[in-house]
C-alpha cells in the first residue's frame, strides 16, 4: 500500500535516504512542484515522485532485502496502472528493475538515455591562474546567456535550436538572481546556475563554455566560485554529471566534488 508524501513529512531525515539524499536531490524539487505525484511505502522504504511529463524518481532503501524488493517494485507497478510514465530515474539496481517490470506489464519498450554520477562538494579546491571574476547575471547579460543555453542544448542533449528560442529562459534565469557568469575583462565567457536549494544541499546546473573560449579554466572557476558561495551559506553544493562527458566529470573533481553514485535516466516507448 503506498500513501501520500511531501517536502514536509519526516522521511526526508530518514537515516537510509540521507545516506542517498545526494544522488537523489532532485526528489527535493519535484515535490515542491504542483500536481506531482509523490507516494512512499507504508514502511518509508520506498520513495516516488513524478512531476508531470517526466520521469519519475524512484529511491528504494538499501536495507530492504531481495523478496521485500521485488514486492514493493511490483506494487509500485500495478499502482502506476492508467498513468503516463515517460521514464524512470534512479540508481540502476533500483530503475532497471522497475523497468523490467514496468515495460511488461505495459506492452513497452526501455532503453537507457542518460546514466550520471551525482557529485557533492564538502571542501572546494580553487583552480589557480584563471584570469576573471564570478557575478550575477544582469539583464545585459540576456543574448549572451541565450546564445549559452542554446550551446548547451547541444552539448547536453544534442538539440539544435536557435538562441532567439532560447531569450525567454535567459530572461528567467537572470531575473531569479540565481545565474552567476564568468567575466574576463568584463565579457562573459562562462555560465552556472543555482537551480535549488534544499536543507543541506544547493544543485548547481547549466555550467556551459562556448566552444572557442574551453581549456583556459573559466567553468573550473566559475563552479568553484558560485560552489564557495552555497558553503558559506552551510549548504553542500552538488550537480549532476553526464558519464558520457569525462572532461566535465575531471573539472568537477579537480575541484573537489566527490562522487555520490549513479543514476540511470531509462525512457519508455512503445514495443
Amino acid at each position: 500500500m503506498f500513501v501520500r508524501w511531501g517536502q514536509h513529512d519526516n522521511d526526508w531525515e530518514s537515516l537510509p535516504f540521507i545516506r542517498d539524499e545526494v544522488r537523489y536531490n532532485l526528489l527535493h524539487r519535484i515535490t515542491e512542484i504542483e500536481d506531482s505525484l509523490c507516494m512512499r511505502s507504508e514502511n518509508g522504504q520506498l520513495l516516488f515522485a513524478q512531476s508531470p511529463g517526466h520521469n519519475g524518481w524512484l529511491w528504494m532503501s538499501r536495507l530492504l532485502a531481495g523478496d521485500e524488493e521485488k514486492r514493493l517494485l511490483q506494487e509500485l507497478v500495478n499502482h502506476l496502472e492508467g498513468r503516463s510514465l515517460p521514464g524512470i530515474s534512479g540508481a540502476p539496481q533500483t530503475a532497471y528493475p522497475f523497468a523490467v517490470e514496468y515495460s511488461r506489464a505495459n506492452n513497452l519498450r526501455y532503453s537507457t538515455q542518460m546514466t550520471m554520477e551525482a557529485y557533492h562538494c564538502p571542501e572546494v579546491y580553487k583552480p589557480s591562474n584563471v584570469r576573471g571574476e564570478a557575478s550575477v547575471a544582469t539583464s545585459q547579460d540576456v543574448d549572451v546567456v541565450a546564445h549559452f543555453l542554446a550551446g548547451f542544448s547541444e552539448d547536453a542533449y544534442g538539440r539544435t535550436v536557435e538562441p532567439e528560442s532560447q531569450l525567454e529562459p535567459a530572461r528567467g534565469l537572470i531575473e531569479s538572481g540565481k545565474l552567476y557568469m564568468w567575466r574576463v575583462d568584463g565579457k562573459a565567457v562562462s555560465m552556472v546556475n543555482i537551480a535549488h536549494r534544499s536543507p543541506r544541499h544547493g544543485r548547481i546546473n547549466a555550467v556551459f563554455t562556448p566552444l572557442r573560449l574551453r581549456k583556459k579554466g573559466y567553468a573550473s572557476a566559475v563552479v568553484a566560485a558560485v560552489s564557495e558561495l552555497l558553503l558559506a551559506e552551510n549548504i553542500t553544493p552538488m550537480l549532476y554529471a553526464d558519464l558520457r562527458n569525462p572532461g566535465a566529470n575531471k573539472v568537477y573533481r579537480n575541484i573537489g566534488f566527490v562522487p555520490n553514485g549513479q543514476i540511470a535516466d531509462i525512457g519508455f516507448s512503445p514495443n
